[in-house]
């Protein structure tokens, strides 16, 4: 049996020049639900993650799919016992996953995405350059082995790391993967700007990978780092059981009271 609150995460790249009037209409809907969460709008597209009743998620999802240019709007789903959101934000944005390079169109041109089904042999391919596109502190609570780490602290360090790093000449295919699949697919899209050939990218994210691959066959290692109050989420898509020094950015244990690092309590 499912948990009670249903969170639902969702993300669509599209042209909408009338974004700002969903403001109001979307925190109204969202409010009058109950739900909790945030919903990033711009003219390049949506990024949300929200919570609540599955009614009261359904009835937010379906005025959304409503509209045409978001009809086929692909939704990810995992439960909690308890609300992982403190209140509603509904926000306008210049991106909605900010790689901060001008002119960048992910509508137009992005990386083939990769069914969850077919990622363990992609990856295991010894000519693909496998990157994980996330921070630091993300990719050192779980990963996909032989992954690259960026080491990136903000998702708009990464093009740095890409332009020097990585070479079309001899990095010939590129497969990259994030947590819902926003950023890769955003990130690839540079890649193609400069030149790369095949570049692929994990569609829906780890969180379709770990919904989609039974653990047995799962080439992912440790836990996911999710944006709400859970931190992390094991390959079952429930809370996990580590989290983050807000000190020092550490991986510390849950259970634990302080962090072996640098001695602080403050926890995410």
């Amino acid at each position: 049996m499912h948990d009670e609150i249903v969170i639902a995460s969702f993300y669509k790249f599209f042209h909408w020049p009338d974004y700002r009037g969903w403001q109001g209409r979307l925190r109204e809907r969202c409010r009058e639900a109950g739900l909790r969460g945030t919903i990033l709008l711009a003219e390049e597209g949506i990024n949300a993650t929200i919570a609540g009743r599955r009614e009261a998620v359904a009835q937010v999802t379906e005025m959304l799919r409503g509209d045409a240019r978001l009809a086929d709007l692909e939704i990810k789903i995992s439960y909690h016992h308890e609300m992982p959101f403190q209140r509603m934000k509904v926000r306008l944005k210049h991106e909605i996953v900010a790689l901060k390079v001008p002119g960048l169109d992910p509508k137009k041109r992005a990386g083939a995405y990769v069914e969850a089904r077919d990622w363990n042999d992609l990856i295991a391919q010894e000519d693909v350059t496998v990157i994980d596109a996330r921070n630091d502190y993300e990719v050192q609570m779980g990963s996909f082995a032989g992954a690259l780490n960026p080491g990136t602290e903000s998702f708009n360090e990464l093009p740095q790391f890409l332009s020097t790093r990585l070479d079309p000449e001899r990095h010939k295919r590129v497969a990259m993967f994030c947590t819902g699949g926003i950023r890769c697919e955003k990130a690839t899209a540079y890649l193609l700007e400069r030149g790369f050939g095949e570049v692929y990218h994990l569609r829906g994210g780890v969180l379709r990978y770990l919904e989609q691959v039974d653990p047995a066959e799962s080439l992912w290692q440790g836990e996911c780092f999710v944006f709400d109050e859970r931190v992390t989420v094991d390959h079952s898509l429930k809370k996990g059981g580590i989290t983050i020094c807000d000190d020092c950015k550490a991986v510390v244990e849950a259970a634990e009271k302080r962090c072996a690092n640098c001695g602080s309590s403050n926890f995410l």
